[in-house]
């Protein structure tokens, strides 16, 4: 607290002018501190600031790269026959009306990569922030939260909901043995393969942004789900295997909504609807994840070997069959590269017309990835199961975060530099204006003024937390009700 100190010559006046001067200038120098804080990623070496500068400017790098592309289609003939690649699908078979599969796919793949950096960024900036606001989310971290959730609900109903289309009118629609009768399925309909394409790209994007954007906890696990997901995607396709392929995915898309709609839901303070949805999204997490999903998985052990003939089938350039040696002609079958696991997997980018073997000993290479996931998804649960008993023995969640209710405060000072949040914190502290105004003050008037604005901030912060029985999420392992959990990371 400052005081004014009267001296005996008179000079009072001047003392305590004095002292509002010194109070003046450290007041003054408090912000400056704090905008040295940046200058840590700086320090961090250059990948970091690489990292930084792929994550701020994320969607005028996507438009950019793509209308580099644009343009050299469209001003250099000679260049179409590659950059074809990227902007459609290969390998397209009229006779049939279907699309085979190839190298030539891998560009189109990277193009949905770049598309949904930029699309993801765009959605997030332009349509979910002013959501946000409108829900009542004032500070930053509360903002990244409500688009990263929503912006997982925005692709996977949509990815989830063409899955299904797909699968409903397959013949494996309720039937594990259509996924492998008839197998190989070298050729499948367009919207099928694009759809398979556009998730790879998804999941390679998936990769990119958890590394450009701040680390979470389980920042292992999510790197280790979604690494093992793209090299599913990658061997499956190589190996005609899409069929599994897009019942795995369009199994894990499920719980992606309603997780996401949980935490929506809690962030803006519907807590009753809340807690309904989290128990949707408890219930199927584990019919998906740990009843449906290790279906599939035995189906891969048992089904597949009696549904695919053990053997090697050889077709010409329409990908009719023309042949097929057993697994039993063992001379025959070695030839043809029965017993050669990587040229087999590998297939479709290989020697896509060649003749491609079924060897019963492959699958385990797929269940290895699929179980690995597994061991991934019952970590995630036994922090729901966590959750759960918390609840249901009447502990709230809130009793864990309130142990950071100081980071929250500085977290919610340290992002008012936006417009709209600038606005709120005036309001709440009391000030008339955002712009300072110039006026002469005592040195206990400046202090009182500085302490008084501190605490309504903190008082309304109390009151509001009260209130809506919430607090500003991510701060631990589990301090959200929901957690980062499947499709998410914590803080």
């Amino acid at each position: 607290m400052a005081t004014t100190t009267t001296l005996p010559n008179g000079n009072g006046a001047l003392s305590s002018a004095h002292a509002a001067d010194v109070h003046e200038q450290k007041v003054a120098v408090t912000p400056k501190r704090r905008k040295t804080q940046p200058k840590k990623v700086n320090d961090e070496g250059l990948l970091a600031s690489l990292c930084t500068l792929v994550c701020e400017h994320q969607i005028g790098i996507s438009v950019n790269l793509i209308s580099l592309l644009l343009l050299t289609h469209m001003f250099f003939p000679r260049a179409r026959s590659r950059t074809t690649r990227f902007l459609q699908m290969s390998y397209y078979n009229p006779e049939t009306n279907k699309y085979a599969c190839g190298t030539d796919d891998l560009p189109f793949v990277i193009l949905w990569t770049v598309i949904f950096t930029g699309l993801r960024a765009a959605i997030m900036e332009y349509l979910l922030d002013p959501l946000a606001r409108l829900g009542g989310i004032k500070t930053k971290k509360g903002l990244d939260r409500f688009k990263e959730q929503a912006w997982l609900i925005v692709y996977c109903t949509g990815s989830w909901s063409l899955g299904m289309y797909i699968i409903y009118h397959s013949e494996f629609w309720f039937n594990l043995h259509g996924i492998w009768e008839g197998w190989p399925f070298r050729e499948v309909d367009g919207l099928f393969k694009w759809y398979y394409l556009v998730q790879w790209g998804f999941w390679i994007q998936q990769i990119l942004v958890v590394n450009i954007e701040e680390k979470r906890k389980d920042y292992a696990q999510m790197f280790t789900h979604h690494i093992f997901t793209v090299a599913l995607l990658f061997l499956s396709y190589g190996y005609y295997h899409m069929r599994v392929g897009i019942v795995i995915l369009t199994i894990m898309d499920f719980v992606d909504i309603i997780l996401p709609t949980a935490k929506l839901l809690k962030y803006m303070g519907y807590t009753t609807v809340c807690d309904i949805a989290f128990g949707i999204f408890v219930i199927s997490w584990f019919v998906t994840r740990h009843i449906f999903y290790m279906m599939v998985c035995w189906s891969i052990y048992a089904d597949a070997p009696v549904d695919m003939a053990p053997g090697c089938y050889i077709s010409d350039s329409s990908a009719n069959q023309t042949q097929f040696v057993p697994m039993s002609d063992s001379a025959a079958f070695e030839a043809l590269g029965g017993n050669n696991i990587w040229g087999n997997l590998l297939k479709a980018y290989t020697d896509r017309n060649g003749p491609i073997c079924w060897n019963p000993s492959f699958r385990y290479y797929f269940l290895a990835l699929l179980l690995t996931l597994q061991v991934i998804c019952c970590i995630w649960f036994g922090t729901i199961a966590k959750i759960v008993y918390k609840v249901l023995s009447g502990s709230s969640a809130d009793d864990v975060r309130s142990d950071d209710e100081g980071d929250d405060e500085e977290i919610e000072e340290d992002n008012t530099r936006t417009i709209f949040n600038a606005v709120t914190v005036c309001s709440e502290s009391g000030m008339s204006a955002m712009t300072p105004k110039e006026e002469e003050v005592g040195v206990d008037g400046l202090t009182f003024a500085k302490m008084n604005a501190t605490s309504q901030r903190r008082q309304v912060r109390r009151e509001s937390s009260r209130a809506s029985g919430i607090s500003i999420p991510g701060h631990g392992d589990r301090k959200e009700l929901l957690g980062r959990i499947g499709c998410d990371k914590p803080s």
